[in-house]
């Protein structure tokens, strides 16, 4: 009996990390809210934010169970919910809600979502066509409360979320399986740390432009951790009519399909999500090629006459700032970075779902780091596709290893792993 007393107390005690990260989360969003200019929806959420981690961490702090569901919940709450309520009924929100409804109003109006002559920082569209779909509801409602993009971005990413987590747990209870669930949280668990993360919380708090991107590449990874090559073309591809920034996942899946798969998987997955991509943005270059030009080329890249109002002081603007031809500097920078990266698909390919979320968010950090206009607030993207796949192991780990969901394939049945043979290896 006392031997199995202290069997049991590694999952009570020992170091508990939940607690000093939900600290450091209440300290992140007070420096936020301090930092931001006053009456702005950064200012609001850190505040609000702030208050809603230092609730939570109370709450981890009266929890025998680390990473337990009641602190994610309080987290959730105080850093999201809480912070996008209060910004809905004053009416603040990030510029990009604006932007996004705008453009639903300029594609109905003259066919295409962009703004033939540019000039204020708010006439830009800096987004592929497919973001246009979250105006919609407030082209056709109006200022109404279910209207705003900012809950259709939250919408978007939720049910990306939602259906990742069903993919990779379908058959099967979240979190369950032959090992047990002490050794990790449940799935809905899990994405409640996810949402409670404050890249994540904010962004979806203010109305940012990035969670539904970064919701279907999640999706489009737990595809293709189950090989389901053409459901992951579909989910990158959407992603890619949304924003630039999901374009390098295309070759790091299609990669990753090819190691696992063989060239057909690969050929479908490159094939359904550039062909997406293609049928969305070929009617905005046609119809205005100058336009898109100006708006989804030049603006975001900080080449166009206006400056991007995405600026933070990361390597590439301060190179921009200090530098004669900085812009030029910085082009030739991202270049090579970019084919480093694409090289090193093809030497070494990435072979798990965990390796391609590190690649891909390496390759991000690089654009991102280079670029002469971004946000820190990017980091969302790959601070996500580093945990995000780390994450989705546990859940597939936890996955009845002798199950076979439908539509699988005979060939890729698990097969249980004999308990000698388990016990050994895990000694």
């Amino acid at each position: 009996m006392p031997q199995t007393a202290r069997k049991q107390e590694p999952s009570s005690g020992g170091r508990r990390w939940d607690r000093p990260v939900l600290l450091v989360c209440a300290v992140s969003a007070l420096v936020v809210g301090l930092a931001s200019p006053a009456h702005t929806s950064q200012q609001a959420w850190g505040l609000i934010g702030a208050a809603g981690y230092a609730c939570a961490a109370l709450v981890a702090a009266r929890s025998s169970t680390p990473w337990a569901r009641s602190p994610a919940v309080v987290a959730v709450v105080g850093a999201a919910v809480l912070p996008l309520l209060y910004l809905s009924v004053i009416g603040k929100a990030q510029m990009e809600v604006g932007v996004v409804e705008r453009a639903a109003d300029l594609l109905f109006s003259s066919g295409t979502p962009y703004h033939s002559a540019p000039h204020a920082v708010r006439d830009f569209n800096p987004y592929l066509p497919g973001m246009t779909l979250f105006g919609i509801p407030h082209l056709m409602l109006g200022d109404t409360p279910f209207a705003s993009a900012r809950l259709w971005f939250l919408a978007g990413f939720l049910a990306s979320v939602a259906g990742a987590v069903r993919v990779l747990t379908r058959g099967g209870d979240l979190g369950t399986g032959t090992r047990g669930i002490s050794r990790g949280v449940s799935g809905p668990t899990g994405a409640l740390w996810l949402l409670a993360c404050p890249v994540v919380a904010l962004p979806l708090a203010i109305g940012g432009v990035d969670p539904p991107v970064i919701g279907l590449l999640c999706l489009a990874l737990a595809f293709t951790q189950r090989g389901r090559a053409g459901r992951a073309g579909l989910a990158v591809g959407v992603a890619a009519a949304l924003k630039w920034t999901a374009w390098p996942a295309i070759p790091v899946i299609v990669a990753v399909l090819a190691v696992r798969g063989g060239k057909r998987p690969a050929f479908t997955c490159a094939a359904v999500a550039t062909g997406i991509a293609a049928l969305t943005i070929t009617p905005a270059v046609l119809v205005d090629p100058g336009a898109f030009y100006q708006n989804v080329v030049l603006y975001p890249l900080g080449l166009g006459p206006t400056a991007s109002s995405a600026q933070s002081p990361l390597l590439g603007y301060l190179i921009v700032l200090l530098f004669p031809h900085g812009k030029a500097v910085t082009t030739a920078l991202i270049a090579p970075s970019a084919v480093g990266v694409g090289t090193s698909l093809l030497v070494r390919p990435p072979r798990s779902i965990v390796a391609a979320g590190d690649r891909l968010a390496l390759g991000l950090l690089l654009a991102i780091a280079l670029s002469p206009a971004t946000r820190i607030g990017y980091a969302v993207y790959p601070i996500v596709l580093i945990a995000w796949p780390r994450f989705t192991a546990r859940l597939a780990e936890d996955r009845p290893a002798g199950h076979r969901p439908p539509g699988e394939p005979p060939h890729r049945r698990r097969i249980p792993e004999p308990p000698l043979v388990r016990s050994g290896a895990s000694s």
